[in-house]
């Protein structure tokens, strides 16, 4: 399958997701530099990609070249994830499938919850933060007319609440604080939260290398 470009004469990235929490933040960052951001809720045909890499990079990678190569267009993929401390680094690589069905957010901040207070049991304090974590992204954009591809990678750390707070965001944000602005990520301004995003330190890391 293949296309030249969009008929506004704009380069096409697709974004290799269907979550459109996602495909908003990248048309914000580069819709402005004259690229055409489509999510896969545009191209139906292409394939359901495994996701069984061991690490957020190589399941970035294998997305964006299994897609970019079905669809003959340069693709953007991410994978990202919370880590949380008092978890071992969980939910981690599995954190869009933590509750067992892919992309259920409530259920996965559910089940976030649970297992930390499970690990505070016997502890009598009243602590809003339950413990440091941090969300890590990898993102990597794949060519096929050339070969091409870019890899980056961001986090930003925080904490996690013991309620959810923001109606903004998506995932797990209503429960991850931000220190520096005293608000969970869900109750950032999309500008804010792409000035220090996991998502957004990778992203303005990938543009430097794209436009370097």
């Amino acid at each position: 399958m293949s296309e030249a470009g969009s008929g506004n004469g704009r380069e096409i990235i697709v974004m290799a997701t269907r979550n459109m929490g996602k495909v908003r933040e990248f048309r914000h960052a580069l819709e402005p530099l004259g690229k055409e951001v489509r999510s896969l809720h545009e191209y139906p045909e292409a394939p359901e990609v495994v996701e069984d890499g061991r690490t957020f990079a190589e399941n970035a990678f294998k997305k964006a070249k299994e897609i970019g190569d079905f669809l003959n267009l340069p693709v953007i993929s991410d994978d990202s994830g919370l880590c949380v401390e008092m978890l071992d680094g969980a939910p981690g690589i599995h954190s869009a499938r933590y509750a067992g069905e892919h992309g259920n957010d409530a259920a996965n901040n559910a089940k976030l919850m649970d297992e930390l207070m499970r690990r505070r049991l016997g502890d009598d304090t009243e602590q809003p933060l339950l413990s440091p974590a941090k969300f890590v992204c990898a993102l990597a954009m794949y060519d096929p007319a050339t070969g091409r591809t870019l890899e980056s990678e961001g986090q930003v750390e925080g904490w996690i609440t013991s309620e959810t707070a923001g109606a903004g965001g998506f995932g797990y944000d209503p429960l991850f604080f931000v220190p520096q602005y005293e608000r969970t990520m869900a109750e950032l301004s999309v500008e804010e939260k792409q000035r220090i995003s996991h998502r957004g330190a990778a992203l303005q890391e990938l543009l430097k290398k794209l436009n370097g």
